[in-house]
């Protein structure tokens, strides 16, 4: 909290490669803080942090307008066309420790593609990996981001018929994460879609009590 009339909300995006990781969260903050492009190889290979300005009309406190500001750390995807899952891991812990190490983390966003299903193996490789970055109780600060959202829209999906025909292996991930999860077009989103997805995102907050993780240190 900066004062009574301002909240800043940590978030750190984590994925595959290819998933438009860096693009949502350039989406989130309103900007393109993050490198994302077409690549054959993994693009990100380091924690970088973004920042958005000062964003009214989303929240009030004790009657009163307040100011949302969003912190976004930005991750190297895994699995990693370059680096191994320890490295991605550790670099990915040590990036938590140095920007949300005082101040705590809200909540981490799994960005997966909504146009591709998710494999067994997929899921249990970056559930582990979550694991292992968060703790246990990382179910109550973990999110699903679904991007490319607007192929499955054009394949003639709603939210709700997408849900129906979705694998079990992601029904049950999201049944484990109590159903937080945000469709997200893959194009750049109007401030109105901006706003959105982040009252969304300060919902999922609220009902964990705006809780933090905190990660000091590699664990």
């Amino acid at each position: 909290m900066a004062d009574s009339n301002e909240m800043t909300i940590n978030l750190v995006v984590l994925g595959k490669t290819q998933t438009g990781k860096s693009a949502a969260g350039n989406s989130l903050l309103g900007s393109s803080d993050f490198e994302s492009r077409l690549c054959p190889s993994s693009v990100t290979t380091c924690c970088s942090l973004g920042r958005s300005g000062r964003i009214l009309g989303l929240m009030r406190r004790n009657g009163c307008e307040s100011a949302l500001r969003v912190r976004v750390l930005d991750t190297p995807s895994y699995p990693h066309s370059a680096l191994s899952k320890e490295r991605v891991r550790d670099t990915v812990t040590a990036g938590l420790a140095q920007h949300f190490g005082e101040e705590g983390l809200h909540l981490a966003l799994l960005v997966l593609r909504a146009d591709l299903p998710l494999c067994p193996d997929e899921r249990n490789d970056t559930v582990q990996l979550i694991q292992e970055l968060l703790g246990p109780t990382w179910k109550d600060f973990t999110a699903v981001l679904l991007t490319h959202a607007d192929k499955a829209e054009e394949a003639g999906y709603t939210e709700e018929t997408y849900l129906h025909s979705a694998s079990s292996t992601l029904l049950s991930l999201l049944n484990s994460i109590k159903h937080k999860y945000i469709f997200l077009d893959n194009h750049s989103i109007i401030k109105e879609e901006r706003n959105i997805v982040l009252r969304k995102l300060l919902n999922f907050i609220q009902k964990n009590n705006y809780q933090v993780l905190l990660k000091h240190s590699k664990e």
